[in-house]
């Protein structure tokens, strides 16, 4: 397969790059806007997804850093749900080192994040064909303010990416207690599953207000962003699968629908999935639990 590879990828391959903080980033591959590979579609590739939530070398986290005057603040947020630009992550850098200690493999189904503990475990929906793969974030990067994300070839291929897409990125927050708690030394595990989306749209009815239902205990969550009026704009744009709100968290303006009871809360799900190409979280309570659960 043909590659076109930029400069700052090839020092990527010889050097780790290290931010003005003295924070070990990894391979810093994306800082000059670079470093992405264009991919060919149709090509067949072994997959292996047994590691996902296996211990890793370490949980890391680490301080807040800055890249070339753009501070960056890590942290542990299972509530993350974000849409946003993402890219691949070029296949030359296979058998770097991660910035949790782990090995780069192009066939493993990875990604980077500049934010997110390592590991994570997450949803990434192409919000251009609506496929899904659940991946395992485990390197810092990109550091490019264009993109929230890189996948690995190996995880860009499944979801049909063949260069920059705009992608929707769920944290999962049970999968991602389990692979902390397997680095950790504990013992809580739970299993990978992927959720299939289909082509039919899928019609749902429309639920009541939350203080006119009893019994309404879930909520669905569709995405979360810095800007409210961006929040707005999707929630009226939602409010025909029902009472789609606005709720800000800290700097976050998130977008629910309320006042669901479980069977609702399932219909909705599934067609915001299949109509939507969403990947959307579920709440019960106010607390986060499996969307795939009821």
């Amino acid at each position: 397969m043909k590659k076109i590879v930029s400069l700052a990828v090839l020092t990527a391959l010889v050097a780790a790059c290290t931010n003005p903080s003295g924070q070990n980033t990894g391979s810093d591959y994306g800082s000059d806007g670079f470093g992405e590979e264009v991919l060919v579609t149709g090509e067949d590739q072994t997959l292996n997804n047994t590691y996902l939530l296996a211990a890793a070398p370490k949980y890391y986290i680490g301080s807040a850093y800055k890249v070339e005057d753009v501070q960056y603040i890590p942290v542990e947020d299972l509530t993350y749900n974000q849409t946003g630009i993402a890219g691949i992550i070029p296949s030359e850098l296979n058998g770097s080192k991660t910035s949790n200690g782990e090995t780069f493999d192009i066939n493993q189904m990875v990604a980077t994040s500049k934010t997110l503990p390592l590991p994570t475990i997450a949803r990434v929906t192409n919000l251009d064909n609506g496929s899904s793969v659940i991946v395992r974030v485990n390197n810092r990067g990109p550091f490019v303010n264009t993109r929230i994300m890189d996948l690995s070839p190996a995880a860009a291929r499944k979801i049909g990416m063949t260069g920059q897409s705009k992608v929707q990125v769920q944290v999962l927050p049970e999968q991602t207690i389990a692979v902390k708690n397997a680095t950790l030394g504990a013992t809580t595990t739970y299993s990978v599953t992927e959720t299939v989306t289909t082509t039919t749209p899928v019609t749902v009815e429309p639920a009541p207000s939350a203080n006119a239902t009893s019994g309404s205990e879930y909520s669905v969550q569709l995405a979360a962003f810095y800007a409210e009026d961006s929040a707005d704009a999707l929630a009226s744009r939602m409010r025909t699968y029902g009472d789609a709100t606005v709720v800000k968290e800290g700097d976050m303006y998130k977008v629910r629908i309320v006042g669901l009871d479980a069977a609702k809360a399932r219909n909705v799900i599934d067609a915001l999935r299949s109509n939507e190409g969403m990947a959307p979280g579920l709440l019960k309570n106010g607390r986060w639990v499996n969307a795939d659960s009821i």
